[in-house]
């Protein structure tokens, strides 16, 4: 079972096609050039952190290669950040999160400080992704240094594997829209499986990997990268994180983005709903793209994934497509409005009776290799978002909603109407809240982005963000396109918007659109 991630555009297309100081001088000691003002001390209503940490030096070195990733270019240097494992006691026990940065390329005197990114998830690695990023921010690079990180619980940071590649395998097999009692049992059976490992292989560390965690080191990394504010590029679940981080430190925000917005306002039920409503609205806009209507098109792939539910597709080295990959593949390939001549390939040779096309791209999705080796974002992601969240909906709430999720969309509302249920099925760690609180008064303005046509964070959570961020806060940035996020997507309008936003401090008129 694999819920729909919320990460960039960007990092979807790569996986389509497989189917590191803000503010410190050279010598990584923190101390400020060009705009280095001393760094503010944290606040946000925890424990006062100990200077061992507030004052820490981070050993700036070569990249190396990562276990699913090649190094980086020269470019590209790489550090551990300490931070507390529990907030709560911030004099005990400490873990590493690996950060990575690229140095400000302009005019030293003209350099702004340090931009750090987020690209989205939960569970998505800012180390591997950061250098892929950096020709999209080329302009915004002159003035600053890109800084991303693997937040903790994720790749080089205490990742967290919850199962071994022979089990996620076997684990395919399990229906993610159960049609009958057995399958009912089989998928919650799994989700109880996957909670044990994910609790077995974390540990301690289980109960300290929320967003809100993850929030306080982004200020921690502030001070110790000598930054006096924070100036953030958050995409996707990025969003969510930025708004919690303005919550918490509202004093501390400086230039901040945040594109493809995640609706603050939304509950576990309620992301579930966005999500199908968003997917079936891309869908919809690539069936009209091939000239079909959007209503026979749904119902036609309806029927394909019911033909293979009962009789799963043979597929390349001997694997079956089932209903649940078939699906997964065609989510892939509506991240981005590029991979849509893909998904048409790869729906017409299902059609023709081989899984093949389509289990590529579930296989990208899952970070699959050819070898057989699977990737964890999922991992992460379900071990952060379900201590997040503190919904856990029951099996006959679900079914009584199920009808109502089929309604939003006919394609993709079985699939996420089950989820609600089976994410956080039986989950060793409760959750924390129902929705996260972004409301920060006295902030400086954040941008926030919205994509009319985005899948995994439909357009309306950007309003919400704007919204609850506070009058004056929340400014809110509108693109008429296709695909999951905004910035780098082919509008001029888009990037030159948030380029002077981020680089001369210009804050565009609330509610601004661009059209192309």
């Amino acid at each position: 079972m694999s819920r729909f991630v919320r990460w960039t555009a960007a990092a979807a297309a790569a996986l389509l096609l497989a189917g590191c100081s803000g503010g410190s001088s050279d010598d990584g000691s923190g101390e400020g050039k060009g705009g280095g003002t001393s760094a503010a001390p944290s606040s946000g209503g925890g424990s006062a952190l100990p200077g061992s940490l507030t004052s820490q030096k981070l050993d700036w070195s070569r990249c190396e290669a990562g276990s699913d990733s090649p190094a980086p270019g020269s470019g590209w240097q790489c550090a551990t950040l300490k931070v507390p494992l529990d907030y709560a006691e911030p004099d005990g026990e400490t873990i590493g999160l690996a950060l990575i940065r690229s140095k400000a390329t302009g005019d030293q005197s003209k350099r702004i400080g340090s931009l750090l990114f987020n690209f989205g998830g939960p569970g998505g690695s800012g180390v591997s992704m950061m250098p892929s990023y950096g020709d999209i921010v080329g302009e915004l690079h002159e003035r600053y240094d890109l800084v991303s990180w693997d937040p903790r619980g994720i790749a080089a940071s205490e990742g967290v594997r919850c199962r071994q590649d022979k089990a996620i395998q076997a684990a395919e097999s399990v229906d993610a829209t159960p049609d009958d009692a057995a399958e009912e049992a089989a998928y919650f059976k799994d989700a109880t499986d996957f909670g044990k490992g994910c609790e077995k292989a974390a540990g301690k560390l289980m109960s300290h990997v929320s967003t809100t965690d993850t929030a306080r080191d982004m200020d921690l990394m502030r001070q110790v990268l000598g930054d006096r504010k924070t100036h953030y590029f958050g995409i996707s679940y990025g969003t969510e994180l930025g708004g919690v981080y303005a919550h918490l430190f509202p004093e501390n925000v400086g230039r901040v983005v945040l594109d493809a917005v995640v609706d603050p306002g939304a509950d576990t039920v309620g992301h579930a709903k966005n999500q199908a409503r968003g997917f079936q609205r891309a869908l919809n806009d690539y069936l009209k793209s091939t000239g079909q209507d959007p209503k026979q098109g749904s119902r036609k792939i309806v029927a394909l994934l019911k033909r293979i539910d009962a009789k799963p597709l043979p597929a390349s080295g001997g694997r079956r497509l089932t209903q649940t990959l078939a699906l997964t593949g065609i989510v892939l390939p509506l991240y981005s409005k590029q991979g849509w001549p893909t998904l048409t390939s790869a729906l017409k040779a299902a059609e023709k009776g081989d899984g093949s096309e389509l289990l590529a791209l579930a296989d990208g999705y899952n970070e699959r290799d050819t070898s057989g080796h699977y990737g964890t974002t999922t991992h992460s992601q379900r071990v952060i978002s379900c201590l997040d969240d503190k919904q856990r909906p029951t099996v006959e709430e679900t079914r009584k909603r199920l009808p109502e999720f089929e309604k939003i969309s006919p394609v993709f509302g079985d699939f996420m109407g089950w989820d609600t249920a089976g994410w956080c099925h039986d989950w060793p760690v409760a959750g924390q809240y129902d929705t996260p609180e972004v409301s920060a008064p006295g902030a400086e303005p954040v941008l926030v982005v919205g994509n009319t046509g985005d899948p995994a964070t439909p357009y309306e959570g950007a309003r919400r963000m704007a919204d609850e961020l506070g009058k004056s806060v929340g400014v809110q940035l509108t693109w008429k396109g296709e695909g999951h996020g905004a910035y780098g997507s082919g509008s001029d309008c888009v990037d030159s918007t948030v380029n002077e936003y981020l680089l001369d401090g210009k804050v565009p008129e609330d509610g601004k659109v661009c059209a192309s």
